[in-house]
């Protein structure tokens, strides 16, 4: 199922006119959660759980159009990666470093990091969209520029397991 800006702008008015602060939403497919902040907007935070398949079959026999080229680049099985594991981008979207202008990046090359730490974030549709390490490990590289535009799936920054 795919939503449309006025999907998102239907449930965003609907989530206006609630008294509640918090909604906390979780599928087989995605975790949601978002937050009213303090200006009467909202902040959100999102998970992909599990790497939904799509698959798009060219009508009439027809061979299926070229992909067109993406900013960013899906991690393709790399020998001389040592089995470094790839952070992809959830969605399309701008990759951020860091939670706002002139704040510290989340992480450098060489930070330790767990499943849980946030590594950058995803801006897609005006909601930002937190990124995952994933994987306990190093972060060995960071693949895109801050404010680069990123597509779904590209290799965002690749992190060296720990044993």
């Amino acid at each position: 199922m795919d939503l449309t800006n006025q999907d998102v702008a239907d449930i965003l008015a609907v989530l206006d006119s609630l008294p509640y602060d918090e909604l906390d939403l979780q599928t087989p497919r995605f975790r949601l959660s978002l937050r009213r902040a303090p200006g009467g907007g909202w902040t959100q935070e999102s998970q992909v759980v599990a790497d939904p398949a799509v698959v798009s079959p060219a009508p009439n026999g027809a061979s299926a159009a070229q992909p067109q080229p993406q900013a960013g680049r899906v991690a393709e099985a790399d020998p001389s990666r040592d089995g470094q594991v790839p952070v992809n981008a959830p969605l399309p979207g701008t990759f951020y470093r860091a939670p706002r202008p002139g704040a510290a990046p989340f992480v450098e090359v060489g930070d330790q990091v767990t499943e849980d730490t946030v590594v950058a974030i995803v801006e897609t549709m005006k909601l930002m969209n937190s990124v995952h390490a994933g994987t306990r490990g190093r972060v060995a590289q960071i693949c895109l520029r801050n404010a680069e535009t990123a597509a779904q799936g590209a290799t965002l920054m690749w992190i060296a397991p720990e044993p």
